[in-house]
């Protein structure tokens, strides 16, 4: 099998073992990432971290999408807690978007038994399986500063009638809850928790102090939306395109191997540069397309809730493309920012920008290991 640590593993053991230490493992489609974090003195310490491509676990080339087995995933996740030398099994675990359903529902304001009962059979209306099929979770929504005069999480009618109340409705596939519990005690994972991937970026990437705001989360076969007031999602999109896709959009127009044509996207991005024009003409058609799509889908959101979506956080490894983030503040008109999720942590001075530029990538892991110290 071809290595899958080679130049794409992300290493730093930053400490010997600690006891009170716990990991966030964020799964993804063609890379696995782990972060080891210890709470001391109030304050989040990173341990060490690492990223490893899935890739060859599939026989697919480093960096290539992955449908891999809970067998080949355990295999995976076994190499890269043992060469980042991660030192804890206590753990979290990222369930993908696309294995979830996040809605919001609006509901009479009852009393919190009353809503234990009434939210499975309203469920029904939003997701598109049985109910047997999902593990269900919710919470009610806290109410914005102009609606605090209503009652926290309310809203009432004209007439001072009909109060109600916003319940933000989590489903989980309950297929995909036990294939990364098998996954987690096939390495002896201890009381692991599992937490849809958009709440843990929400947790590491801003604070609950930030209003409207759309993350924009670039995958390899995906592109996930977000828009996110005050912590809550308050809608979410899927583009199926991804930096795959622009990997294999060079792959064929220039003819090369899909190792030569990610390298390329790698270094040159949508600089390109000398010998390099043709290149990024490939990834502009690409790039464009896709912010085209997101610019669609943020102007939509504006128009149906008279609202400004003031600033858009980028995070996953395809928003590390060279000159993205200006395209994307070009196109979207709209302040545009990677997401820093490693400046909730604290590190060694000198791993400062080294950290910052792989933040995006790291901002599950990241908010997963966040959760897991605040259960300590």
């Amino acid at each position: 099998m071809e290595n899958p640590f080679k130049g794409v593993l992300k290493f730093s053991s930053l400490m010997g073992k600690k006891d009170g230490s716990v990991v966030g493992i964020d799964i993804g489609s063609s890379f696995a990432k782990v972060v080891q974090l210890k709470k001391k003195g109030g304050r989040a310490i990173l341990e060490t971290y690492g990223e490893l491509a899935l890739g060859p676990y599939a026989g697919l080339r480093l960096g290539q999408m992955t449908n891999l087995p809970s067998e080949k995933i355990a295999e995976a996740l076994a190499d890269i807690l043992k060469e980042s030398n991660v030192t804890t099994k206590n753990a979290a675990l990222s369930i993908p978007f696309s294995a979830s359903l996040v809605s919001i529902i609006e509901l009479p304001k009852v009393s919190e038994s009353q809503l234990a009962a009434i939210i499975p059979i309203e469920a029904r209306k939003y997701i598109p399986v049985p109910i047997a099929e999902v593990s269900l979770d919710w919470w009610a929504i806290p109410a914005s500063d102009e609606y605090e005069t209503a009652g926290e999480g309310a809203a009432t009618t004209a007439d001072g009638k009909g109060k109600t109340v916003q319940i933000m409705l989590a489903a989980i596939h309950n297929d995909a809850v036990a294939k990364y519990r098998d996954v987690a005690k096939q390495n002896a994972l201890e009381n692991p928790f599992f937490e849809i991937e958009i709440f843990s970026t929400i947790r590491s990437s801003f604070g609950r102090d930030m209003k409207l705001v759309m993350v924009l989360d670039m995958g390899a076969g995906k592109t996930k939306l977000s828009v996110v007031e005050y912590g809550v999602v308050r809608a979410s999109h899927v583009i199926d395109r991804g930096s795959q896709d622009i990997t294999v959009a060079l792959s064929k127009s220039l003819g090369i191997s899909f190792d030569q044509a990610e390298a390329l996207k790698r270094e040159k991005g949508l600089t390109g540069g000398a010998g390099a024009e043709n290149a990024a003409e490939t990834v502009r058609l690409s790039t464009d397309y896709l912010l085209a799509e997101v610019n669609r889908v943020l102007l939509n959101y504006e128009k149906k809730h008279n609202a400004t979506i003031g600033k858009v956080i980028l995070t996953g490894g395809g928003v590390l493309l060279k000159g993205f983030k200006e395209e994307a503040a070009r196109t979207l008109q709209a302040e545009v920012a990677f997401g820093d999720p490693f400046a909730k942590v604290e590190a060694p001075a000198f791993l400062d920008q080294l950290l910052q530029e792989a933040g995006p990538e790291f901002a599950v892991a990241i908010g997963l290991a966040l959760k897991k110290l605040q259960d300590l």
